[in-house]
């Protein structure tokens, strides 16, 4: 999801600022857990050069929009992803939203990292029209074919967990077609892939949002079994 047109309410530069450097040192300690020194210090880099691009962009929850890149990093630092990855995912929709080009990407973090941000931006102009089982298996095929590099997909995957995470603030309107897209594409492309708590977890949003009655009610008798164990 890409930035909103103008900012929801007021923000100081210097509020946003502060509040990233914080965001910028919570970062820095959970990659110390599993990268160099040499390779925390690249992140860092693509964090300030996204947070800097993006400084003035609003999504539609009112959130500053460097925070959607910074929480996709975030579910990829999760999963130990390499440095490249994680500038990839810092700087995903740099290109897309900003005066930016992917050339500049390039000589800044290199030849990899803006073709990572590509492949992502790529997928992410595919658009999905209520296709059927057959068609929705021929989709995935295609992004697996598309991604040379599995990190393109696993960013893209990190990107629409997040999304589905704040769907909340979405417009109504496009809330289901977002949620069935899921439900068709990402969550059995995570299966796939091994990654059986993201499938879950993107089952979940997209049943919570495509039919919340049920969804309640589901919930309700788990919690009442989990009561009486």
């Amino acid at each position: 999801m890409h930035a909103a047109a103008s900012p929801p309410g007021p923000q100081t530069p210097q509020a946003y600022d502060t509040e990233f450097t914080l965001q910028l040192e919570k970062l820095r300690e959970l990659l110390g857990t599993y990268l160099k020194a040499e390779d925390i210090e690249r992140v860092a880099a693509a964090f300030r050069f996204s947070a800097e691009a993006h400084k003035g962009q609003f999504r539609i929850s009112g959130d500053p929009y460097f925070s959607h890149p910074l929480a996709v990093t975030g579910i990829l630092t999760g999963w130990h992803l390499d440095a490249q990855a994680l500038m990839a995912a810092l700087l995903h929709d740099v290109a897309e939203d900003t005066e930016i080009t992917l050339a500049e990407i390039g000589e800044k973090f290199g030849k990899v990292t803006a073709e990572l941000v590509d492949g992502v931006s790529k997928l992410d102009k595919i658009e999905f029209q209520s296709i059927e089982d057959a068609q929705a298996e021929n989709f995935r095929k295609m992004l697996l074919a598309m991604a040379r590099d599995v990190r393109v997909i696993l960013i893209k995957l990190a990107d629409r967990l997040h999304n589905m995470r704040t769907l909340e603030f979405v417009p109504h309107a496009s809330r289901r077609r977002i949620a069935e897209e899921t439900l068709d594409i990402y969550a059995p492309l995570a299966g796939r892939m091994g990654m059986q708590e993201m499938r879950e977890e993107l089952e979940d949003l997209s049943f919570h949002t495509l039919d919340p009655e049920a969804y309640a009610v589901v919930m309700q008798r788990l919690d009442a079994l989990a009561d009486r164990n």
